[in-house]
């Protein structure tokens, strides 16, 4: 089988890492006025360029910057648009294999007007074109991480007395962004959205359903404002969306099968590809893949990032056929089902296995693809 000279790659990767202790330290001696930003910086370029040679020396193709200079995957993006604040969190109930966490997250509010007044992630993506001859890999949250938590009650209605100039102000503002990350050489965009996600569980959807939104339609409403932010983006730019339940030390919020979203995800979302948890029983089985159209890749996240044990690739292969039964195997790719480190605390994993997760990816598709 042919090797694929566009994004997603058949061994692919969700984006974060693991921080090396390092750079955590870095940022502490920053939070408490020791280093200057500048400072903070230099620690996080060359934590970078050590991660882009770990990904490259594994063989990977496409390539992120571990997202090392995040605290959070969503928050450190959209609070750099305008009239977007971040207060303190709601408690969420995670689960894990050791247990329950509780963790308040912060809560983003919409109190103006949603603008783009600066580049976001260009200058980042600038510097890790730099250092890689390899794919590099932009990741930046889903729009939708703007709506889903809080809803309308955390859209200030004197700015957005009607939701559908909120939702046309958001999109705005990512094609303005997207627009800049295309002109700096971006051919690799992922959007990151537990939302669609969140929607396969009954719980879930009766949270919406308090909060005032129909989850039969909230699929079709998010389809529509994603297409609208990428509008713009260049047309060799590969654009994916990655699905997650909740990814914090280990554990996660949601569960169910992708059933009630499948068919808008996959024939009314205009994106190239798609990173689709299924690590265990939690994200249900291939049936959805039914949806799927020819032209559309997606990326099966076999291997956790949640739990130390390494999959064997014998049980990687066979689930690939399985997926293959309801969708062509040129299709598909493979890569963790999330990343190692969704916030700067990062699950509970060792570095050596997050390695071995990734070999294991990597060596799964040469096997099954030919190539990586």
């Amino acid at each position: 089988m042919s090797a694929r000279d566009k994004p997603p790659f058949r061994a692919d990767h969700v984006g974060s890492f693991l921080r090396p202790p390092e750079l955590l330290e870095a940022r502490e001696r920053r939070r408490n006025g020791e280093i200057s930003r500048e400072a903070l910086r230099a620690a996080e370029d060359s934590a970078i360029r050590d991660i882009v040679h770990f990904q490259e020396e594994l063989g990977l193709t496409g390539i992120t910057d571990g997202e090392f200079r995040r605290t959070y995957f969503h928050i450190d993006f959209l609070e750099q648009l305008s009239g977007v604040e971040t207060k303190g969190g709601i408690a969420v109930h995670f689960h894990s294999a050791k247990g329950d966490v509780d963790f308040a997250p912060p809560i983003m509010h919409v109190k103006g007007a949603v603008r783009h007044v600066k580049p976001i992630q260009v200058d980042d993506f600038k510097f890790l074109q730099s250092v890689t001859r390899r794919t590099p890999k932009v990741t930046i949250p889903s729009p939708t991480m703007l709506h889903f938590r809080g809803g309308r009650e955390a859209i200030s209605r004197e700015a957005y007395p009607d939701l559908e100039a909120f939702f046309a102000d958001v999109a705005a503002a990512y094609r303005a962004e997207i627009r800049a990350l295309g002109e700096a050489g971006c051919r690799y965009l992922q959007l990151d959205d537990t939302n669609l996600a969140y929607l396969c569980d009954e719980k879930m959807r009766e949270g919406a359903r308090q909060r005032g939104d129909d989850p039969n339609e909230l699929p079709r409403r998010y389809a529509r404002l994603i297409n609208a932010a990428i509008a713009d983006h260049p047309p060799d730019m590969a654009v994916c969306v990655h699905l997650c339940r909740g990814n914090f030390r280990s554990a996660w919020v949601a569960e169910g099968g992708y059933e009630p979203v499948a068919e808008v995800l996959f024939n009314e979302l205009a994106v190239d590809g798609y990173f689709l948890e299924y690590d265990d029983a939690r994200s249900g089985d291939f049936a959805p893949l039914r949806f799927v159209p020819k032209g559309k890749t997606i990326v099966l996240g076999l291997v956790t990032t949640k739990l130390d044990q390494l999959e064997s690739m014998e049980s990687l292969k066979r689930k690939i056929d399985e997926a293959a039964k309801l969708l062509p195997l040129d299709q598909l790719c493979l890569s963790p089902q999330c990343g190692f480190s969704s916030t700067v605390h990062g699950n509970q994993i060792a570095r050596e296995a997050q390695a071995a997760k990734l070999r294991l990816v990597v060596e799964t598709a040469r096997e099954v693809w030919g190539t990586a």
